[in-house]
């Protein structure tokens, strides 16, 4: 089983930030609660989708689709006509049907096991964005992402960029100041079974870089990847 990381980041939650896991197995679950109590997070485990269903709404919930007394699809679906709790999907199952079936029952984002370890703190906070209202928008310096209308301003002069050049950017926003790796920006923007080579990547933040027009707005990390600066 892939080893799970410590989602302990620059930057914590917000205060009370609630997390619901609902996983059976016990050695998976353990590790996802030490590490997101680890990271700022008020989190709670429970086995079943009968246990989740019970319990008040979470902030996010972090939700096995392989339940033993219920389809977790089924329980997905339940949550969210209920709320609008953010909800992201841990699961075996890597078929592209999964994944699209998981996403129209209301998931906000879709993990696959062991090729992941834990959504970290970053992953958890876009997540929250999208979800939460006026989270949509992520302000860092001159820099202005709109997530839902995927539009992109440098100190309010509208920046035209393409869909990957957008998806690459709000990877990096979700958590600036954290390094994070060519693998896991190439996960984020393109897909989470993505094995390219990853010099892609480098082609599209030179395009960024120009396009931005902002010096230091995205700092390369040696031997590592990217993270977005100070400017």
């Amino acid at each position: 089983m892939t080893a799970i990381s410590d989602p302990a980041g620059p930057q914590a939650p917000a205060a009370g930030t609630s997390v619901l896991v609902v996983e059976d197995d016990p050695g998976i679950a353990s590790q996802l609660v030490r590490a997101l109590s680890r990271g700022g997070y008020q989190v709670s485990h429970v086995g079943t989708g009968e246990q989740a269903l019970s319990r008040p709404d979470a902030d996010v919930v972090l939700l096995d689709l392989g339940l033993p007394d219920t389809d977790g699809v089924q329980v997905c679906r339940s949550l969210r006509q209920r709320s609008g709790t953010a909800i992201i999907v841990i699961t075996a199952y890597g078929e592209e049907t999964d994944r699209v079936t998981a996403l129209d029952a209301g998931a906000d984002d879709y993990l696959v096991k062991p090729m992941m370890a834990v959504p970290d703190q970053a992953r958890i906070r876009a997540v929250l964005r999208r979800t939460q209202p006026g989270g949509d928008v992520i302000r860092h310096g001159p820099l202005t992402v709109d997530l839902r209308t995927r539009k992109v301003a440098v100190a309010g002069r509208e920046v035209a960029l393409t869909q990957k050049e957008f998806d690459i950017l709000a990877a990096l926003a979700a958590d600036p100041g954290r390094g994070q790796s060519r693998q896991e920006i190439l996960e984020a923007a393109w897909d989470s079974n993505w094995y390219g080579p990853t010099k892609v990547l480098d082609v599209h933040i030179a395009a960024l870089r120009r396009k931005l027009g902002v010096p230091g707005l995205i700092e390369t990390i040696y031997g590592h990847g990217f993270r977005l600066g100070d400017a």
